[in-house]
């Protein structure tokens, strides 16, 4: 069943769309280098005061939202390039984003959690706790997870395979909203004068019981600020599509050229649509890894200089871990690729490298350096201005994913520099209008008491799991720039 959704914000219509910017808080920086530059600390991974400059820089640019990726695991088991990234430990993401909430008061709060290795009733609590903490900011990164390591730390001797993800993460998403909505708007009264802390009129009780998941509920805080936090996905393989246009509100996407990028925007548009739901209601950010400086050949030097920092190991692993399950310590870095077979991990990463390797003739360290560029722009506040200004008004994007490579300079160097252009050029807020995640996004919200999944459809299936013809769990998610899990 859908949850159809009423509000009063108005929606991203085609004469009233502005350019939204969310930015991934990776510690030293996006690139696989980043720890490595002489700007970056290279403890920037669990310094909370450098976590909270960043965000208040991004808050200052007013940016929609920042985003924190998560793997429940280290980021690979391979030490020999583990140990020369910056990968091998990082914040749990909820715990950041409350801390940061303290300190921030309009940008939106996202993070990843899996529906893998999770379970709904605790991805209900937390994710409503952090909209309470931050009076209705908080975005969901819903994830399937692709690291086999994670398998391990839950008790599990292999990792769940590819079709069975999506089958459970389908139920899990639905589970979540229906605890989301266990009490009405208002329902919690708290009146002293009558003695009642809640109406009990207003409580209902999911008592779930599916293939993967029996929970009784309901969920033991009161509704969301914003009816539901928002849902981000990463959805660029087929099955990614279809999920995305089914749950997601705001989906990741990483795309190579302009064309490419039409094409999904266009895609994910059409499937939303397919399902019942406002296509203006699904925004597409695809990847931007900025490198901004004040000539075109200082920033290609910037980018240069990261290039070189990454070590032949982290070039084999880049390769190898993203490409698929294979080992390539046998082939000579600067040789081509050996032949791929299936992979377990995500579909659409491995389709973005091979697309890559074949279009581009490369080798596997060129593909590697390739890889850390995918989205990359160097040059002048307004040449990154007038690529953010073409897709945006092409129809190839929303908004975007903004992957700084290093930091906090290059975040600095962005809000300094191109948002103003951005302004300039009237794409971009010089204020916040409103104080939600959702008001910023311009997405209404969704209205409790209809339960079960794909909260931003039409009435009726549609919109939901399965709707329209289409198998429970046919969902996959993609896309190097949302990062972890997301296949």
């Amino acid at each position: 069943m859908t949850t159809p959704v009423t509000g009063t914000a108005p929606a991203p219509g085609r004469s009233r769309r502005r350019l939204a910017l969310g930015a991934i808080l990776h510690g030293s920086g996006g690139h696989i280098a980043g720890w490595r530059h002489p700007s970056s600390p290279p403890d920037g991974q669990l310094d909370i005061d450098h976590h909270i400059r960043l965000a208040r820089t991004l808050e200052r640019g007013t940016f929609d939202a920042l985003f924190v990726a998560d793997t429940v695991a280290i980021w690979g088991h391979q030490y020999d390039s583990l140990r020369r990234t910056a990968r091998a430990d990082h914040f749990e993401p909820l715990t950041l984003l409350a801390a940061l909430s303290t300190v921030t008061e309009r940008i939106g709060l996202v993070a990843t959690a899996t529906t893998t290795y999770n379970e709904p009733f605790h991805i209900a609590r937390r994710f409503a706790s952090l909209d309470h903490l931050s009076a209705g900011r908080a975005g969901w990164n819903v994830v399937t997870s692709v690291v086999p390591l994670e398998a391990g730390n839950f008790g599990r001797d292999t990792h769940l395979e590819h079709g069975a993800r999506y089958l459970r993460a389908e139920e899990f998403v639905e589970v979540v909203r229906e605890l989301w909505d266990s009490f009405d708007d208002g329902a919690v009264v708290r009146d002293t004068a009558s003695g009642h802390y809640y109406d009990p009129a207003g409580l209902r009780t999911p008592h779930h019981a599916g293939p993967h998941f029996t929970v009784r509920g309901p969920l033991n805080i009161s509704r969301p600020p914003q009816g539901h936090p928002v849902i981000f996905q990463a959805g660029s393989s087929e099955t990614g599509r279809a999920f995305a246009a089914r749950h997601g509100e705001v989906v990741f996407t990483a795309q190579t050229s302009l064309a490419g990028a039409q094409a999904f925007y266009a895609d994910i548009k059409a499937r939303a649509a397919a399902y019942g739901r406002d296509s203006d209601h699904l925004l597409v950010w695809p990847l931007l890894s900025p490198f901004v400086a004040s000539t075109r050949e200082r920033a290609r030097a910037r980018l240069a200089e990261l290039q070189e920092l990454v070590h032949d190991d982290v070039a084999r692993r880049l390769v190898q871990d993203n490409i698929g399950d294979l080992d390539l310590s046998g082939y000579p870095l600067d040789g081509p690729l050996p032949p791929i077979g299936a992979t377990n991990r995500s579909r659409s990463r491995q389709e973005l490298m091979l697309d890559l390797a074949r279009r581009e003739n490369l080798t596997i360290r060129q593909l590697a350096l390739r890889f850390t560029t995918v989205g990359a722009v160097a040059g002048t506040p307004e040449d990154v201005a007038d690529h953010i200004e073409e897709w945006f008004t092409s129809r190839a994007a929303d908004g975007f994913t903004i992957s700084f490579p290093y930091l906090p300079g290059a975040a600095e160097d962005f809000v300094d520099l191109v948002v103003p252009e951005l302004r300039r050029r009237g794409l971009f807020r010089h204020t916040y209008g409103t104080t939600t995640l959702r008001g910023h996004l311009g997405l209404p919200r969704p209205r409790a008491g209809i339960g079960g999944a794909g909260g931003t459809g039409g009435a009726g299936g549609a919109g939901g799991a399965g709707g329209a013809g289409q198998p429970v769990g046919a969902g996959r998610q993609a896309g190097p720039g949302a990062g972890e899990g997301n296949r």
